[in-house]
């Protein structure tokens, strides 16, 4: 790109929650572990999405001991698009990365989307074993396939949840996704109207240890395909 950033660049990481009490706690620590490796200057933010099970208790503790650490709560359960929208919304670096919550990833691999970041405006993540149930593997193939047929977005997994961005590539105020899963699709297909290209960098996906999986209702799903079909007709 014209003005490549610094290796080193500031950077803001999010990740969003939803009664991740028994997992937060050491996807921060995660975080904390790897980042000084790849910025001097950098942030980690925890977008807990009305959580009902001490998430925010167990982040403040964290916040009170490293002013690196930001909590953004919303007072109820918003649903996946709009803890992301908030997550950009709240971050204040050069670059911006998000992983789920849930800590089946580890920014022991984010310096690989870095390292693929120069000429591109955004790097994308596919999860290369995906630790999932078989219903799950097959509902996000589904999704991965219906997103490269609808929107053109040619993907290989539209919603691994591992994510970096240049700042300029994300316009949060254009963003319309809310509950559903169409969030990914919206990110990647706005930033590349937009003229910016990206690369995908395969990452290692770990089961998940506790706690349970939530986004996969009938409900969301319709949602998805609902912003999906917006998105569609807005293109």
């Amino acid at each position: 790109m014209a003005n490549d950033l610094n290796p080193r660049s500031s950077i803001s990481v999010f990740f969003p929650c939803y009664n991740e009490a028994s997992n937060v706690e050491r996807v921060i620590a995660d975080a904390l572990a790897h980042l000084p490796a790849i910025a001097d200057d950098f942030e980690v933010l925890i977008i807990d999405d009305g959580s009902t099970d001490g998430t925010s208790q167990v982040v403040k503790a964290l916040v009170a001991t490293n002013e690196r650490v930001r909590l953004v709560t919303h007072t109820e359960n918003r649903g996946y698009g709009m803890a992301l929208r908030t997550g950009f919304k709240s971050a204040q670096k050069d670059l911006v990365f998000y992983a789920d919550g849930d800590g089946q990833f580890s920014l022991a691999e984010l310096s690989s989307l870095i390292e693929a970041l120069p000429g591109h405006g955004f790097v994308l993540g596919y999860r290369r074993n995906r630790a999932d149930p078989f219903y799950r593997r097959l509902n996000g193939w589904l999704w991965t396939w219906v997103v490269r047929v609808v929107l053109g977005v040619k993907v290989r997994d539209v919603d691994c949840g591992f994510k970096l961005f240049r700042r300029e590539a994300v316009n949060v105020e254009q963003l319309i996704s809310g509950r559903g899963a169409a969030i990914s699709a919206e990110l990647i297909s706005r930033a590349l109207r937009s003229g910016h290209q990206f690369s995908q960098v395969g990452v290692t996906h770990y089961p998940r240890r506790s706690g349970e999986q939530s986004g996969n209702s009938l409900k969301v799903i319709l949602r998805s395909f609902v912003d999906i079909i917006r998105l569609w007709r807005g293109s």
